[in-house]
């Protein structure tokens, strides 16, 4: 049995990492990776004493004995997997549940590209401990709502997670890093694009994080922000900076941070179910439209099963974000990929019609009252009916009530968002199965970087 988590997941070359490690074994080793084309080996330490601590609740400081590490300043900006591994054990691989820990090292602005990494909502769904934001949560007082710690294992890996497997690969859970992150960081480096990394935490920290580089990038499942996370973020683009969301379900739950940066607390209970919604807060409601130009509210999900879709139907041709893919209005992409491009979770804006015969979504007339920003385009979108759930109910967000399409949008506000609209785009792109979401990515990130 070993366990371990970091007491902070994001360092700098030059900077210590510490680990918590507990272990029951008399001895063990920490082999770190590099996550690129594959896990590389880029140190093993000597064998260490190993020392055993009581695993805690989810909600509290785990304490654990800490060992400390220093990272060498040559190391390059990017996720690294610190394995734990006692004497005589197995190997490692990225759906590991147990004896490894996710940290990422920071740039020095070498790039003009910076990937966020959603610790926040890696740690959301980890069940270690016994209680997630999804089942038994812990309570907190002050603030009200749900606590967790990050001062625990998983967080991406090295615990245990909540929720159904995807139909499409069970060879990791959503809500961790293996199954989207990972996916789109090998396509990146494959394509020679040189990221830097940080994760949300770190754009909560520091408020010029992001005014550092050109293009912010934000994958999967981003479902959890802080505040100024948020406010950062927002600032970046009225500087003129580019963020493309090549996700969905994205900033759906505001989270406070606490306990000096070591826990989250997410109040998901109250007036319609939620008081840390971004959307419905009263006299202070912030959509997360105003960030994306897109909401969960207009979307919907399919978690279990194989779904089904039509793709999406482009709806503007001549937009740079469809340059040399050779689709025309009303063509559809991403329709027989696997899993399908559109889901399991996707995020829309509202429509005001969606003509399936003729393939044109047309933008509702009062979609500024609902937080969408001036000058929103939508590039293409896929209807959502049959299985697909929608969140929040219609009954309870009359303003989403009429179409619910999956979308992918462009607005600029000094600088440009792009979004796609769904959680999956990753896999697909990854996998090289549709030729036009290849070509659309690198689109948009040539054209967001001034390539």
């Amino acid at each position: 049995m070993i366990h371990g988590y970091p007491a902070r997941a994001g360092v700098a070359p030059g900077e210590s990492l510490v680990l918590h490690i507990s272990t029951d074994a008399a001895r063990f080793r920490v082999l770190f990776y590099r996550w690129g084309e594959r896990l590389l080996l880029v140190h093993e330490t000597s064998w260490l004493a190993g020392k055993y601590a009581l695993p805690q609740s989810a909600a509290d400081d785990w304490q654990w004995p800490p060992y400390e590490f220093k990272i060498p300043h040559h190391w390059p900006s990017a996720v690294y997997i610190a394995h734990l591994e006692e004497s005589g054990g197995g190997g490692i691989d990225l759906a590991n549940k147990s004896a490894s820990a996710l940290f990422i090292v920071s740039g020095k602005r070498r790039s003009k590209l910076l990937y966020k990494i959603p610790l926040a909502t890696y740690h959301a769904y980890n069940c270690t401990g016994g209680g997630c934001f999804y089942i038994n949560p812990p309570r907190s007082q002050d603030p009200a709502g749900a606590k967790l710690s990050l001062h625990r294992p998983g967080g991406g890996i090295g615990g245990e997670t909540w929720g159904a497997l995807d139909y499409y690969d069970m060879s990791s859970p959503r809500q961790t890093f293996a199954h989207w992150d990972a996916r789109f960081i090998r396509w990146l480096l494959r394509n020679g694009y040189s990221p830097e990394f940080c994760t949300d935490f770190d754009i909560h920290a520091d408020r010029d994080l992001c005014n550092r580089y050109r293009l912010l990038l934000s994958v999967g499942h981003d479902e959890y922000w802080s505040e100024p996370a948020r406010d950062r973020v927002e600032d970046f683009v009225s500087k003129g900076g580019n963020v493309a969301f090549f996700g969905a379900n994205l900033c759906w739950w505001r989270i406070h941070v606490v306990d000096d940066g070591t826990a989250i607390v997410c109040h998901q209970g109250g007036p319609h179910g939620a008081f840390d919604h971004w959307w419905p807060q009263t006299g202070a409601a912030r959509p997360e439209d105003a960030l994306t130009g897109v909401s969960y509210r207009n979307g919907g999900g399919w978690w279990d099963g194989p779904r089904h879709t039509e793709g999406f139907i482009v709806q503007d041709p001549e937009h740079w974000v469809f340059a040399g893919t050779g689709l025309s209005h009303g063509n559809s992409f991403g329709s027989n990929t696997s899993p399908p491009l559109v889901g399991y979770e996707c995020d829309g804006a509202p429509l005001e019609s969606f003509d399936g015969t003729a393939g044109l979504a047309v933008l509702s007339s009062n979609a500024h009252l609902t937080g969408t920003p001036s000058g929103f385009r939508v590039l293409a979108a896929s209807l959502l009916d049959g299985d697909w759930q929608e969140r929040p109910p219609r009954e309870m967000y009359p303003a989403g009530a009429g179409i619910h399409a999956a979308t992918m949008g462009i607005f600029a506000r000094n600088g440009t968002v792009f979004t796609a609209g769904t959680t999956d785009w990753a896999q697909v792109l990854e996998n090289a199965q549709d030729p036009h979401v290849d070509k659309i990515t690198r689109n948009v990130i040539n054209r967001l970087l001034d390539k």
